[in-house]
């Protein structure tokens, strides 16, 4: 009886290691398979395998929703009747005339603790959980903006910026096509991570400029970048995806991580075969939930006397 409820324990935990590596971008080496195997060395009836086998089929797998939550567990972020959960709108027409209108530029020593810092922009940061996490790692070592053009979801993550007193972290309410330049140029300290993650890619031909990365804002982007900074790209979406790749695959003075750095990984047409930010965001998540592939780019600006 002993032997039988502790093989029953073994086959669950094995069940449950099979999950962790499934659900979480953390574990970067999985346990062998002669660690997730007990079968031959545990002496379990074929009736109370196929029992444990048909309670693991019946439950149900995380929503993606519960696997955004645990991703993001340790920010520990509140919601209250006012902010908490916001409706998104998922689709915006930034050509719209109520977007037209550059965002002011911030006092950035009332914004940021230290305005020198090195600075990471995020161009469409969505509820903004992706940044924080990142903010509150490094308090002391750089400060983050993040540019969203639905207003709503930037008021809550203000709030929620303020609930974890966060004083390297600046969101604002923005379209970041007409606004990047003025507010990255006015900025104190140098500019070196801008990450355009999982933007809208607006499907139909007519609405493609619609879509937030125009050669205006690549070209701002690659003027301000500070030499060894670095751009990150990524969508689940193919279209999307080449359409980005080909614009800053055209800068000279960009050139893509695999070349200067053999340990990034890439499939054999040339995206990120993992995420390099140790974190990934919602969007991320509910696309790999649902079998999606993420196509990433993360690309780095040379010195002019590198070319």
């Amino acid at each position: 009886m002993a032997s039988s409820y502790c093989c029953s324990r073994l086959l669950l935990q094995s069940q449950s290691s099979r999950l962790m590596l499934r659900f979480s971008p953390f574990l970067a080496t999985p346990p062998t398979p002669s660690s997730l195997s007990f079968s031959s060395n545990c002496h379990v009836s074929s009736s109370a395998q196929a029992t444990l086998q048909q309670q693991h089929e019946q439950q149900p797998l995380p929503q993606s929703s519960q696997l955004v939550a645990l991703e993001y567990a340790d920010l520990n972020l509140s919601y209250n009747l006012d902010l908490g959960h916001v409706r998104i709108r998922q689709h915006v027409n930034p050509l719209s005339s109520s977007f037209s209108v550059p965002a002011q530029v911030p006092d950035w020593n009332h914004a940021f603790a230290d305005p020198t810092l090195p600075l990471m922009v995020d161009i469409g940061c969505g509820s903004g959980r992706f940044l924080m996490w990142l903010a509150k790692r490094t308090p002391k070592e750089r400060n983050f903006l993040g540019l969203e053009i639905r207003e709503r979801i930037v008021k809550r993550a203000e709030s929620w910026a303020k609930d974890l007193a966060l004083d390297n972290i600046l969101f604002l309410f923005a379209n970041a096509t007409i606004s990047f330049k003025q507010l990255v140029e006015s900025y104190p300290g140098p500019l070196v991570l801008v990450s355009v993650l999982c933007p809208d890619p607006h499907f139909k031909k007519k609405h493609h400029k619609r879509r937030v990365l125009q050669k205006p804002l690549v070209g701002a982007i690659v003027d301000n970048l500070m030499p060894g900074g670095q751009v990150f790209i990524q969508s689940d979406v193919i279209e999307m995806a080449l359409d980005m790749r080909n614009q800053f695959d055209e800068v000279k003075t960009l050139k893509h991580i695999e070349v200067l750095d053999p340990a990034m990984l890439c499939d054999s047409e040339g995206w990120l075969l993992s995420n390099p930010m140790a974190i990934r965001t919602e969007r991320e998540i509910h696309a790999e939930h649902e079998g999606a592939k993420i196509y990433r780019r993360l690309y780095q600006k040379q010195m002019i006397d590198h070319l």
